[in-house]
């Protein structure tokens, strides 16, 4: 009778057990199935600078230019948009951007026999910040910055009048004051005009290449393998391994057509859909106006549509064009804003001859 009597004993244990597991486990499970679904892509690559807009016309035009990108900008946005460029051509683009770090582009286009060849540089760096440690929180006296760079060589070319491919070799490097690290990407692109009212479809993907590992001095650091050893040599020199990271590849498929066209104005209405993979899918749309044959240009547009916790939203800018001689010059300007910071002032200078 006892051992039945224990038997039963442990079975209404064990059941109560059990019901109290489960009903701590049903919130724990839902709380962690609610933490997961809130985990985005966000931050998760490397080289992040990459994904930051070039040249005033297309960030006025909310970055929707895949399709219509025809200027040393290509590089950055669809290589093909390079086989449609008829000049040699340069351009140069400042912008100070989010907490004061500079934001600078350059490029050089040239026509040849076989397609146009491309070289852009871009740059993005810091203010100098003073060193902060644990122990000295007010600073060492020393200081430090960081920078990005990113140099492209491109190479488009049009197969027919309605086609066009491209491709462009990327060399990237971050630093941040003693420690560095680099990759290798390539970018591919093309734009096809459709027999429907002249209708562009671009599509490219940028960014596909190496992962990149941060190395350097600022990663050396002292060590006593054995604290709970006194006479051991607490200074043994080790160094620091960080992840690796893939860099912020990006797929852009994209459609630009005119609204109207005259002899004297037209309205361009453009959109692009993007696949990233450092953040969800979203939308980006945007018009440009062109009034007395171009020389005025008006832009707007709108960042980042359907896209979850967007920092990016409305852009806005203009442009003006001049020919002077066998010199085509353009000036053009963006604002863009932002989310959780003060909006960004973009000037870009263009010049094809």
């Amino acid at each position: 009778m006892g051992f039945v009597m224990t038997n039963r004993t442990i079975g209404r244990v064990g059941g109560v057990l059990l019901v109290g597991v489960l009903l701590w486990a049903s919130p724990a499970a839902a709380q962690f199935g609610e933490e997961t679904r809130d985990v985005t892509r966000g931050g998760t690559t490397a080289a992040e600078f990459l994904s930051i807009p070039i040249g005033a016309r297309a960030t006025a035009m909310g970055g929707a230019i895949t399709a219509s990108v025809n200027d040393a900008t290509s590089i950055y946005w669809n290589p093909a948009g390079l086989g449609k460029m008829g000049k040699a051509a340069f351009a140069a683009e400042h912008a100070s951007w989010l907490a004061g770090i500079d934001f600078n582009y350059v490029a050089v286009v040239l026509p040849t026999s076989i397609g146009t060849i491309g070289l852009g540089v871009t740059a993005m760096r810091t203010p100098d910040m003073e060193v902060t440690t644990v122990t000295e929180q007010n600073g060492t006296g020393e200081m430090f910055d960081a920078a990005s760079y990113a140099f492209s060589l491109s190479f488009g070319r049009a197969l027919t009048d309605k086609f066009s491919i491209g491709g462009t070799a990327k060399l990237i490097s971050e630093r941040i004051w003693n420690s560095n690290a680099s990759g290798l990407a390539l970018d591919v692109g093309t734009v096809f005009v459709t027999p429907f009212r002249g209708i562009r479809l671009g599509a490219s993907i940028s960014n596909f290449g190496t992962k990149m590992q941060i190395a350097g001095d600022d990663l050396l650091v002292l060590v006593d393998i054995d604290p709970n050893n006194q006479g051991n040599n607490q200074s043994n020199r080790a160094e620091l391994r960080t992840d690796q990271f893939d860099l912020p590849l990006t797929m852009r498929i994209g459609l630009a057509g005119e609204v109207f066209q005259t002899a004297g104005s037209r309205l361009t209405l453009a959109v692009d859909a993007l696949s990233p993979n450092n953040s969800g899918q979203y939308v980006n749309v945007g018009a440009e106006l062109g009034l007395l044959g171009d020389l005025l240009m008006v832009r707007g547009g709108y960042s980042e549509l359907f896209l979850d916790d967007s920092v990016r939203s409305f852009s806005l800018g203009g442009g003006l064009r001049y020919d002077f001689a066998a010199l085509n010059f353009a000036l053009d300007y963006a604002y863009e804003n932002q989310e959780f910071f003060d909006g960004v002032n973009r000037f870009t200078l263009a010049v094809q001859f």
